[in-house]
């Protein structure tokens, strides 16, 4: 995953393999949402804009969300810095899309990076 730097609350997301997709999204968070590395400082329910790039996808998906997690830098356990960003309930296109991608897999036993 890559994140270019972006106006603040404006980000950009390219996921380019099922992986890094499969230990990205957040699937317990009501409507969705995805764990996004980043070094910025964010705040507990600060809206957000994603432009989000899922694989072959040919076109990127615009998503509103909030941020509903932190893990700050040095957090415990070398974890990655970053925000967990819940989906808008307004529009499911980036939840359908990934889970999609990931048909089958969200109901195996693998880890992912919350655990």
């Amino acid at each position: 995953m890559k994140m270019p730097g972006g106006r603040s609350g404006i980000l950009s997301l390219s996921i380019k393999d099922k992986a890094a997709l499969y230990s990205a999204y957040m699937p317990f968070i009501t409507n969705g949402g995805l764990f996004i590395p980043t070094d910025k400082d964010y705040q507990l329910g600060e809206e957000i804009f994603l432009l989000l790039n899922v694989m072959d996808e040919p076109d990127k998906i615009p998503v509103a969300g909030k941020v509903v997690w932190i893990t700050p830098q040095g957090a415990q356990g070398n974890r990655t810095a970053g925000i967990g960003v819940q989906f808008s309930d307004q529009d499911d296109t980036a939840r359908r899309t990934i889970e999609n991608h990931l048909a089958g897999a969200l109901q195996s036993d693998r880890p992912t990076h919350t655990m």
